[in-house]
């Protein structure tokens, strides 16, 4: 609707400046009184014509309709017909000209009837102050409307700037929320691989356990079903919390604030139930104080490393776990001596644990380092920064 309505506005503006000038022929060619001017005839009107049938494609060919504009106006001077100010004329075409950007191919036209037309007045002995009354007013038209043209352009030149701009902005932001939606949806499988993965490897290792003792140790067996029945229900306080955020819109799921390394004597507890020895030689402080983001990452670091160990390694294998804390940096170490069997091969699409280790370093501005120890075994470095990057 709107470009339609653009385009009725600017018919009706090509047919006003049309009109304009067969009026100003018309009133020259009936109201001419020079000396020695011809008589007016159909050559005289059909000039009019001319000068004025160019405007109409103004806005596509601007160099062209001026040129023509000033062909048929030569003509209508040098027949001898009364004459009128040429600026009246040239104006349209002068503005559209200027508009569209040719300014410096537009100004031959008018400064050749200007200089033609003090040619005249001087040759004719006209005083210099009547030829500047005469012609001052025609230059002052020119300009104007060469001006105005500029000045149009440059305004529509810079809408257009903004609009190029703000559908920039926009394109950025509608870019920026898929990346925050695409981040907020790995950040959320994150979560449940840790929580569900951690759970479903000590689960499968404790009941092999005790199918293995079911008939020789019935405490143990008990034990073992304990430990499944205690890491099932973390694991579903875990899980229920992400799905209450997923639903409520919350910034972090419930168990993913809870999740830091306060929590590790609690990890290390579960992972020796599932038959895992595990040493902890080098603990933080207690009065260490990390960075929320930090601490959780530190945790879940560790959570799926152990997990591996249990997954990869089986229960008979012999872990180490160390922590150091520098003014700067948190050191985590996991290693794994590798001696025991696998508890459960790596199914399709293993191997998204470490990737999802080193995703969660680097978010936080760490780094991580996971590879096989030369004399065996299995071990997981991250260097984490105790300021928020």
């Amino acid at each position: 609707m709107h470009r339609i309505g653009a385009v009725g506005r600017g018919r009706i503006a090509d047919l006003a400046v049309v009109l304009g000038v067969l009026a100003v022929a018309e009133f020259a060619i009936t109201t001419g009184r020079e000396a020695g001017a011809s008589p007016r005839n159909w050559f005289a009107y059909a000039l009019g014509v001319a000068m004025a049938a160019p405007l109409l494609a103004r806005r596509r060919h601007p160099l062209a309709a001026l040129y023509l504009v000033g062909a048929a106006l030569l003509v209508f001077y040098a027949v001898g017909y009364p004459g009128f100010p040429p600026a009246l004329v040239l104006a349209a075409p002068l503005y559209a000209a200027t508009l569209l950007g040719h300014v410096w191919p537009a100004m031959p036209v008018p400064a050749f009837f200007l200089a033609a037309g003090a040619d005249v007045s001087v040759r004719h002995g006209l005083p210099a102050l009547d030829t500047a009354s005469v012609f001052l007013p025609q230059v002052a038209v020119v300009v104007v409307a060469m001006l105005l043209g500029a000045l149009v352009r440059s305004r529509r030149a810079y809408a257009a700037e903004v609009r190029q701009r703000l559908a920039a902005v926009e394109r950025d932001r509608e870019s920026d929320a898929a990346r925050r939606v695409t981040e907020e949806r790995l950040r959320i499988a994150r979560e449940v691989h840790d929580t569900v993965g951690h759970a479903i490897a000590t689960i499968t290792v404790q009941s092999a356990a005790a199918l293995r003792l079911v008939d020789r140790d019935a405490e143990r067996v008990r034990e073992a079903l304990t430990a499944i029945r205690s890491t099932g229900k973390a694991a579903l306080t875990e899980l229920r919390g992400t799905l209450e955020a997923l639903h409520d819109g919350a910034a972090e799921p419930v168990g993913s604030r809870d999740a830091g390394l306060h929590r590790l004597p609690d990890l290390l507890t579960a992972v020796g139930a599932a038959g895992l020895r595990v040493e902890a030689p080098d603990r933080l402080d207690e009065g260490t104080v990390l960075p929320r983001q930090v601490d959780h990452a530190a945790y879940r670091v560790l959570q799926e490393s152990l997990t591996n160990v249990l997954r990869h390694a089986g229960p008979a294998a012999r872990a180490e776990v160390r922590l150091r804390a520098t003014p700067g940096s948190l050191t985590i170490e996991v290693t794994d001596d590798g001696v025991g069997a696998a508890a459960e091969p790596a199914g399709p699409g293993g191997g998204r644990g470490l990737a999802g280790m080193r995703h969660r370093v680097e978010a936080v501005g760490g780094s991580l380092h996971a590879g096989p120890n030369p004399a065996g075994g299995f071990t997981v470095r991250a260097e984490l920064p105790r300021e928020e990057s």
